[in-house]
Protein backbone atom coordinates (compact mmCIF):
# COMPACT_ATOMS: atom_id res chain seq x y z
CA UNK A 1 0.00 0.00 0.00
CA UNK A 2 1.38 3.43 -0.98
CA UNK A 3 2.17 5.81 1.88
CA UNK A 4 -0.53 8.42 0.99
CA UNK A 5 -3.16 5.66 0.86
CA UNK A 6 -1.95 4.20 4.14
CA UNK A 7 -2.07 7.61 5.85
CA UNK A 8 -5.55 8.24 4.45
CA UNK A 9 -6.68 4.93 5.96
CA UNK A 10 -5.19 5.94 9.30
CA UNK A 11 -7.04 9.27 9.20
CA UNK A 12 -10.28 7.40 8.49
CA UNK A 13 -9.67 5.62 11.81
CA UNK A 14 -8.96 8.98 13.52
CA UNK A 15 -5.25 8.18 13.79
CA UNK A 16 -3.06 11.30 13.48
CA UNK A 17 0.59 10.81 12.44
CA UNK A 18 3.35 13.46 12.36
CA UNK A 19 7.12 13.77 12.21
CA UNK A 20 9.08 14.93 15.25
CA UNK A 21 12.66 15.09 14.06
CA UNK A 22 13.73 11.48 13.48
CA UNK A 23 10.76 10.17 15.46
CA UNK A 24 7.32 9.23 14.18
CA UNK A 25 4.55 10.31 16.56
CA UNK A 26 0.89 9.30 16.51
CA UNK A 27 -2.29 9.85 18.45
CA UNK A 28 -5.49 7.79 18.31
CA UNK A 29 -8.61 6.98 20.31
CA UNK A 30 -8.30 4.17 22.83
CA UNK A 31 -8.22 0.73 21.27
CA UNK A 32 -7.60 1.89 17.68
CA UNK A 33 -3.85 1.28 17.64
CA UNK A 34 -3.91 -2.50 17.48
CA UNK A 35 -0.67 -4.52 17.69
CA UNK A 36 -0.88 -5.15 13.94
CA UNK A 37 -1.23 -1.43 13.18
CA UNK A 38 1.67 -0.59 15.50
CA UNK A 39 3.82 -3.14 13.66
CA UNK A 40 2.91 -1.57 10.31
CA UNK A 41 3.81 1.89 11.57
CA UNK A 42 7.15 0.66 12.92
CA UNK A 43 7.93 -1.27 9.73
CA UNK A 44 7.11 1.70 7.48
CA UNK A 45 8.55 4.39 9.76
CA UNK A 46 11.34 5.55 7.40
CA UNK A 47 9.18 5.87 4.29
CA UNK A 48 6.39 7.62 6.24
CA UNK A 49 8.91 10.11 7.68
CA UNK A 50 10.33 10.76 4.21
CA UNK A 51 6.85 11.36 2.80
CA UNK A 52 5.86 13.71 5.65
CA UNK A 53 9.06 15.74 5.22
CA UNK A 54 8.44 16.00 1.47
CA UNK A 55 4.89 17.16 2.12
CA UNK A 56 6.16 19.79 4.55
CA UNK A 57 8.73 21.01 2.02
CA UNK A 58 6.03 21.21 -0.65
CA UNK A 59 3.78 23.23 1.63
CA UNK A 60 6.63 25.64 2.34
CA UNK A 61 7.37 25.86 -1.38
CA UNK A 62 3.78 26.77 -2.19
CA UNK A 63 3.91 29.57 0.37
CA UNK A 64 7.10 30.97 -1.18
CA UNK A 65 6.50 30.64 -4.92
CA UNK A 66 3.55 32.61 -6.28
CA UNK A 67 2.69 31.83 -9.92
CA UNK A 68 1.97 35.17 -11.58
CA UNK A 69 2.12 33.61 -15.05
CA UNK A 70 2.99 29.88 -14.94
CA UNK A 71 2.68 29.02 -18.65
CA UNK A 72 5.30 29.10 -21.39
CA UNK A 73 8.58 27.50 -22.38
CA UNK A 74 11.02 30.40 -21.96
CA UNK A 75 13.54 30.60 -19.13
CA UNK A 76 11.40 31.23 -16.03
CA UNK A 77 11.67 34.50 -14.12
CA UNK A 78 11.68 34.39 -10.32
CA UNK A 79 11.06 37.85 -8.88
CA UNK A 80 11.89 39.08 -5.37
CA UNK A 81 9.50 41.85 -4.31
CA UNK A 82 10.38 45.13 -2.63
CA UNK A 83 10.86 45.74 1.06
CA UNK A 84 7.30 44.72 2.09
CA UNK A 85 7.28 41.40 0.19
CA UNK A 86 4.30 42.18 -2.08
CA UNK A 87 5.02 40.03 -5.16
CA UNK A 88 2.03 41.48 -7.01
CA UNK A 89 4.18 44.50 -7.86
CA UNK A 90 5.20 42.32 -10.85
CA UNK A 91 1.65 41.55 -12.03
CA UNK A 92 1.50 44.08 -14.89
CA UNK A 93 5.04 43.26 -16.03
CA UNK A 94 4.27 39.52 -16.11
CA UNK A 95 1.13 40.19 -18.13
CA UNK A 96 2.99 42.24 -20.75
CA UNK A 97 5.76 39.63 -21.04
CA UNK A 98 3.10 37.31 -22.44
CA UNK A 99 1.95 33.71 -22.24
CA UNK A 100 5.30 32.26 -23.29
CA UNK A 101 7.18 33.78 -20.35
CA UNK A 102 6.75 31.95 -17.00
CA UNK A 103 6.94 34.41 -14.12
CA UNK A 104 6.90 33.49 -10.43
CA UNK A 105 6.96 35.82 -7.44
CA UNK A 106 9.03 34.92 -4.38
CA UNK A 107 7.16 35.64 -1.16
CA UNK A 108 9.32 35.93 1.98
CA UNK A 109 8.47 34.30 5.31
CA UNK A 110 6.42 36.42 7.67
CA UNK A 111 3.50 37.33 5.40
CA UNK A 112 1.45 34.24 6.17
CA UNK A 113 1.07 35.03 9.85
CA UNK A 114 2.48 31.61 10.72
CA UNK A 115 6.21 32.30 10.35
CA UNK A 116 8.65 35.02 11.38
CA UNK A 117 10.50 37.23 8.88
CA UNK A 118 14.11 36.32 8.18
CA UNK A 119 16.62 38.95 9.27
CA UNK A 120 19.58 38.10 7.02
CA UNK A 121 19.95 38.62 3.27
CA UNK A 122 22.01 35.43 3.05
CA UNK A 123 19.30 33.46 4.86
CA UNK A 124 16.54 34.94 2.71
CA UNK A 125 18.45 34.07 -0.44
CA UNK A 126 19.12 30.54 0.80
CA UNK A 127 15.40 30.11 1.59
CA UNK A 128 14.44 31.20 -1.94
CA UNK A 129 17.20 29.13 -3.54
CA UNK A 130 15.92 25.97 -1.86
CA UNK A 131 12.38 26.75 -3.00
CA UNK A 132 13.43 27.32 -6.60
CA UNK A 133 15.58 24.19 -6.78
CA UNK A 134 12.74 22.10 -5.32
CA UNK A 135 10.24 23.64 -7.75
CA UNK A 136 12.42 23.69 -10.89
CA UNK A 137 15.52 21.54 -10.27
CA UNK A 138 16.94 22.28 -13.71
CA UNK A 139 17.92 25.81 -14.70
CA UNK A 140 18.53 28.16 -16.29
CA UNK A 141 16.75 30.91 -14.39
CA UNK A 142 16.23 34.65 -14.64
CA UNK A 143 16.34 36.21 -11.15
CA UNK A 144 14.65 39.59 -10.71
CA UNK A 145 14.47 42.09 -7.88
CA UNK A 146 12.52 45.32 -7.46
CA UNK A 147 13.82 48.17 -5.30
CA UNK A 148 15.00 46.66 -1.98
CA UNK A 149 14.39 43.19 -3.39
CA UNK A 150 17.25 43.74 -5.82
CA UNK A 151 19.88 43.09 -3.16
CA UNK A 152 18.19 39.82 -2.14
CA UNK A 153 17.88 38.83 -5.82
CA UNK A 154 21.59 39.51 -6.33
CA UNK A 155 22.58 37.26 -3.40
CA UNK A 156 20.06 34.63 -4.55
CA UNK A 157 21.67 34.52 -7.99
CA UNK A 158 25.12 34.20 -6.39
CA UNK A 159 24.01 31.23 -4.30
CA UNK A 160 22.27 29.48 -7.20
CA UNK A 161 25.38 29.95 -9.35
CA UNK A 162 27.56 28.50 -6.58
CA UNK A 163 25.23 25.50 -6.47
CA UNK A 164 25.85 24.88 -10.16
CA UNK A 165 22.64 26.37 -11.55
CA UNK A 166 22.72 28.39 -14.78
CA UNK A 167 21.62 32.02 -14.42
CA UNK A 168 20.63 33.66 -17.69
CA UNK A 169 20.78 37.12 -16.08
CA UNK A 170 19.79 39.09 -12.99
CA UNK A 171 17.21 41.85 -13.58
CA UNK A 172 17.36 44.70 -11.06
CA UNK A 173 14.50 47.23 -11.26
CA UNK A 174 15.38 50.57 -9.64
CA UNK A 175 17.48 48.71 -7.07
CA UNK A 176 19.93 50.83 -5.08
CA UNK A 177 23.29 49.24 -4.37
CA UNK A 178 23.17 47.30 -1.11
CA UNK A 179 25.15 49.82 0.99
CA UNK A 180 22.52 52.45 0.17
CA UNK A 181 20.36 50.92 2.92
CA UNK A 182 22.83 51.66 5.69
CA UNK A 183 21.96 54.34 8.23
CA UNK A 184 23.98 57.28 6.86
CA UNK A 185 22.85 56.98 3.21
CA UNK A 186 19.23 56.57 4.34
CA UNK A 187 19.51 59.68 6.52
CA UNK A 188 20.95 61.58 3.55
CA UNK A 189 18.01 60.52 1.35
CA UNK A 190 15.48 61.52 4.02
CA UNK A 191 17.17 64.91 4.40
CA UNK A 192 17.16 65.41 0.61
CA UNK A 193 13.44 64.57 0.51
CA UNK A 194 12.70 67.01 3.32
CA UNK A 195 14.72 69.75 1.63
CA UNK A 196 12.91 69.05 -1.62
CA UNK A 197 9.53 69.48 0.07
CA UNK A 198 10.67 72.68 1.79
CA UNK A 199 11.94 74.05 -1.51
CA UNK A 200 8.61 73.27 -3.16
CA UNK A 201 6.66 75.07 -0.41
CA UNK A 202 9.05 78.02 -0.54
CA UNK A 203 8.43 78.43 -4.28
CA UNK A 204 4.68 78.20 -3.72
CA UNK A 205 4.77 80.86 -0.99
CA UNK A 206 7.07 83.21 -2.88
CA UNK A 207 4.49 84.05 -5.54
CA UNK A 208 1.59 84.63 -3.11
CA UNK A 209 0.37 87.57 -1.13
CA UNK A 210 0.54 87.61 2.68
CA UNK A 211 -3.12 86.54 3.00
CA UNK A 212 -2.68 83.79 0.42
CA UNK A 213 0.39 82.52 2.27
CA UNK A 214 -1.60 82.23 5.49
CA UNK A 215 -4.35 80.30 3.71
CA UNK A 216 -1.77 78.05 2.00
CA UNK A 217 -0.06 77.19 5.31
CA UNK A 218 -3.39 76.68 7.09
CA UNK A 219 -4.62 74.33 4.36
CA UNK A 220 -1.42 72.25 4.44
CA UNK A 221 -1.65 71.93 8.23
CA UNK A 222 -5.33 70.95 7.95
CA UNK A 223 -4.52 68.24 5.39
CA UNK A 224 -1.70 66.90 7.54
CA UNK A 225 -3.96 66.71 10.62
CA UNK A 226 -6.72 65.02 8.60
CA UNK A 227 -4.30 62.33 7.42
CA UNK A 228 -3.08 61.67 10.95
CA UNK A 229 -6.62 61.55 12.36
CA UNK A 230 -7.66 59.09 9.62
CA UNK A 231 -4.66 56.87 10.37
CA UNK A 232 -5.43 56.83 14.09
CA UNK A 233 -9.15 56.19 13.57
CA UNK A 234 -8.73 53.33 11.11
CA UNK A 235 -8.54 49.79 12.45
CA UNK A 236 -5.15 48.27 11.64
CA UNK A 237 -5.24 46.12 8.50
CA UNK A 238 -3.74 42.73 9.47
CA UNK A 239 -2.14 42.37 6.02
CA UNK A 240 -0.46 45.76 6.33
CA UNK A 241 0.69 44.91 9.87
CA UNK A 242 2.44 41.78 8.57
CA UNK A 243 3.96 43.70 5.65
CA UNK A 244 5.30 46.35 8.03
CA UNK A 245 6.93 43.62 10.12
CA UNK A 246 8.54 42.10 7.01
CA UNK A 247 9.64 45.58 5.89
CA UNK A 248 11.46 46.29 9.16
CA UNK A 249 13.21 42.92 9.09
CA UNK A 250 14.19 43.30 5.42
CA UNK A 251 15.58 46.82 5.75
CA UNK A 252 17.60 45.73 8.78
CA UNK A 253 18.96 42.76 6.83
CA UNK A 254 19.94 44.98 3.89
CA UNK A 255 21.80 47.39 6.15
CA UNK A 256 24.04 44.54 7.37
CA UNK A 257 24.76 42.97 3.98
CA UNK A 258 27.95 43.38 1.94
CA UNK A 259 27.71 42.03 -1.64
CA UNK A 260 30.26 39.52 -2.89
CA UNK A 261 31.31 39.06 -6.50
CA UNK A 262 28.78 37.65 -8.98
CA UNK A 263 30.34 35.84 -11.95
CA UNK A 264 27.41 36.51 -14.23
CA UNK A 265 25.32 39.12 -16.02
CA UNK A 266 23.35 41.86 -14.28
CA UNK A 267 20.81 43.97 -16.19
CA UNK A 268 19.94 47.26 -14.51
CA UNK A 269 16.47 48.51 -15.43
CA UNK A 270 16.27 52.17 -14.50
CA UNK A 271 13.10 54.31 -14.67
CA UNK A 272 14.60 57.01 -16.92
CA UNK A 273 17.86 58.77 -17.61
CA UNK A 274 16.82 61.99 -15.88
CA UNK A 275 15.57 60.02 -12.86
CA UNK A 276 19.09 58.68 -12.33
CA UNK A 277 20.56 62.19 -12.31
CA UNK A 278 24.04 62.42 -10.79
CA UNK A 279 23.40 59.65 -8.26
CA UNK A 280 25.40 56.51 -9.09
CA UNK A 281 23.96 54.37 -6.27
CA UNK A 282 22.10 52.30 -8.88
CA UNK A 283 25.18 51.82 -11.03
CA UNK A 284 27.52 50.64 -8.27
CA UNK A 285 26.43 47.05 -9.00
CA UNK A 286 29.07 47.24 -11.74
CA UNK A 287 31.74 46.91 -9.06
CA UNK A 288 30.61 43.41 -8.00
CA UNK A 289 29.30 41.84 -11.21
CA UNK A 290 31.30 40.30 -14.02
CA UNK A 291 29.08 41.96 -16.62
CA UNK A 292 26.48 44.71 -16.30
CA UNK A 293 24.29 46.64 -18.70
CA UNK A 294 21.84 49.49 -18.13
CA UNK A 295 18.40 49.83 -19.72
CA UNK A 296 16.45 53.08 -19.35
CA UNK A 297 12.70 53.55 -19.33
CA UNK A 298 10.74 56.45 -20.85
CA UNK A 299 11.14 60.08 -19.84
CA UNK A 300 9.05 61.09 -16.86
CA UNK A 301 9.02 57.65 -15.26
CA UNK A 302 10.22 57.13 -11.68
CA UNK A 303 10.93 54.13 -9.50
CA UNK A 304 7.62 54.09 -7.64
CA UNK A 305 5.55 53.54 -10.81
CA UNK A 306 7.92 51.88 -13.27
CA UNK A 307 6.27 48.45 -12.98
CA UNK A 308 2.73 49.84 -13.16
CA UNK A 309 0.66 51.01 -16.10
CA UNK A 310 1.36 52.73 -18.42
CA UNK A 311 5.09 51.98 -18.00
CA UNK A 312 4.97 48.20 -17.52
CA UNK A 313 4.79 47.55 -21.26
CA UNK A 314 7.99 49.54 -21.90
CA UNK A 315 9.91 47.57 -19.27
CA UNK A 316 8.51 44.27 -20.55
CA UNK A 317 9.98 45.16 -23.94
CA UNK A 318 13.34 45.94 -22.32
CA UNK A 319 13.31 42.64 -20.40
CA UNK A 320 12.47 40.78 -23.61
CA UNK A 321 15.36 42.54 -25.36
CA UNK A 322 17.75 41.48 -22.57
CA UNK A 323 16.39 37.93 -22.74
CA UNK A 324 17.25 37.66 -26.44
CA UNK A 325 20.88 38.69 -25.91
Amino acid sequence: MMVPVFLAELRSREVEVWADGDHLRCAAPAGVLTPDLRDQLQHRKSEILEFLRSATALAQQLRAIVPLQPRGTRTPVFGVAGHNGDVFCYRALAEHLGDEQPFFGLQPPGLDGASDPLTSVVDLAAYFAAQIRAFRPEGPYVIAGYCAGGTIAFELARQLLQQGAAIHFVALFASPYATGYRLLPRMRRRLAQQLGRLSHHARELQSRSFAERRRYIAERLRQRKARRDAEHAAAPDPVLVLRAKVERATLGALARYAPGHFAGRVCLFLPSREWLGGDDVMLRWRSVAQRTEAHFGPDGCDGDVMLREPYARSFAELVDLARRH
